[in-house]
């Protein structure tokens, strides 16, 4: 079966055939780096890259390509509000952002590009299009004009003569109100470069149309970004791109909100949940799990009993995992997944019928082990493996084993926490042994009531938080 995808440019599920075989080529409209990421941002880079990671599993060698966007209106007013310069503030979010996407386990890219290393390109972009008659130059402000290009407004299914066109402060000149600016002129103390038109800064439609062709040529296989993109980014970007003379994106992917009381989550609402803030109360890989287990093109309602509920359905599967490898040692992930996963991922990146056979194949390895079946518990150890291996999930990966990377529940203070635990478990241990089962069972409901659980294992008794992965 081949990989089929939702295009939001089709509004339908499409067969995805690459425009060169064995290679897939997409590009990710990242951060704009005004702030410190919440999860809502960080969704987006994390559902492409689960998508990216199928596609490699699938044979292909990808090229992803997650831009930064590092000047922008709403950089410089932080910039006037703290008293710094606009490239500190972009720099430190910018690694905010990184941080973010490597705790919750998000392969780096191919490439990532900022928007402020490509002012050449975008100053040759905007002369062709100058030059063809698709763009126009008013007030030190480069303009593309919409009524040029028969399909403006594809993507988002508009009628241009009810378009609202976004409009910046100081953007005069314009022809026609729903023209939009690819060069603002420069303000007294903004940042600004100089192009033939007057110094001024880019556009934000601008920036990703330059950096797409500059690294994935003038057709590419697939652009994606947050639902909110499609008008007027997406948008826009298509107009500039197929008017310069570029095929563009052959594919368009979408991605849903987070939201929190049915509201985007965002910073103008005050509703933000902060990453860094978030892996100090919870292990990264289970906010990982969290975002990835709804359906890309679903939106999510934040709150903390779903997160609560997610770090138990992976604490399911950890379980396993430890038991597992206790009764049959190590045993690496298989080479083929379930076909019942891969028929999931192949639709539409399905991410949670994925999860589905995960915890079916959890369920049967659970019973192996009840029956003593090693052979069978090795197996459906491996596939377990091999599916969370795709979807970035893996807790014996060892991406995931550095308690660098175990912040949410603290790794230095786990370890502390874990010699306290194994000190009294020795001592229940000893009451056993001389028959004092009273003291023993006592033990065990002191730390039941701490909030611990005990399970005795062939190998010795192991802890594990309750509702969290085992220790």
């Amino acid at each position: 079966m081949s990989i089929r995808l939702y295009d939001t440019s089709s509004r339908q599920i499409r067969d995805f055939v690459p425009q060169t075989p064995g290679h897939v080529s997409i590009y990710l409209c990242g951060a704009t780096v005004q702030a410190a990421p919440h999860i809502g941002h960080i969704r987006s880079g994390l559902n492409f890259d689960i998508m990216r990671r199928w596609f490699a599993h699938r044979g292909f060698e990808v090229t992803f390509v997650r831009n930064v966007t590092d000047i922008d209106d709403k950089i410089i007013v932080k910039a006037e509000e703290q008293n710094r310069p606009w490239w500190s503030i972009g720099y430190d979010n910018e690694r905010a952002f990184t941080a973010a996407y490597e705790a919750l386990g998000c392969l780096p890219p191919t490439y990532e590009p900022r928007a402020t290393g490509h002012i050449p390109e975008m100053i040759e972009m905007m002369r062709k299009l100058i030059d063809d008659g698709h763009a126009y130059a008013a007030d030190g402000n480069v303009y593309f004009d919409v009524r040029s290009y028969d399909g403006y407004l594809q993507l988002s299914n508009q009628e241009l003569d009810n378009l609202l066109q976004p409009e910046g402060e100081g953007e005069t000149g314009k022809r026609d109100p729903r023209d939009f600016a690819m060069w603002k002129a420069a303000k007294p103390g903004e940042p600004s470069w100089e192009t033939p038109w007057g110094r001024g800064r880019p556009g934000w439609h601008l920036e990703c149309s330059a950096m797409a062709h500059k690294y994935l040529g003038a057709s590419f296989d697939l652009h994606g970004g947050g639902v909110d993109l499609v008008f007027p980014h997406h948008e826009n970007e298509i107009a500039q791109s197929k008017a310069y003379g570029d095929g563009f994106a052959r594919y368009w992917a979408h991605n849903a909100w987070v939201t929190m009381s049915g509201e985007k989550m965002s910073k103008s609402l005050g509703n933000s949940v902060l990453v860094s803030e978030m892996v100090k109360h919870w292990r990264p890989i289970v906010l990982r799990y969290y975002l990835a287990s709804p359906h890309y093109r679903s939106t999510i309602e934040y709150s903390d009993e779903s997160l609560r509920e997610a770090d138990a359905a992976f604490g399911r599967i950890e379980g396993f995992l430890q038991r597992a490898g206790e009764t049959v040692g190590d045993v690496r992930p298989a080479d083929e997944v379930p076909a019942a996963f891969a028929e999931a991922m192949d639709d539409d990146f399905a991410v949670p019928q994925a999860l589905a056979v995960v915890h079916n194949t959890v369920r049967q390895g659970n019973a192996a082990m009840s029956e003593d079946d090693k052979d069978a518990t090795a197996q459906k150890f491996a596939d377990v493996r091999a599916m969370l291996g795709i979807l970035g999930l893996d807790p014996l990966d060892s991406r995931w084993q550095s308690s660098a990377t175990d912040a949410g529940r603290g790794g230095e203070l786990r370890d502390v926490v874990d010699s306290l635990v194994r000190l009294v478990l020795d001592q229940r241990q000893a009451a056993r042994q001389r028959k004092d089962y009273a003291t023993a069972d006592a033990i065990r409901d002191e730390l039941k009531q701490a909030g611990l659980v005990i399970e005795d294992t062939p190998s010795g008794p192991r802890w594990e938080l309750g509702g969290s992965g085992g220790h």
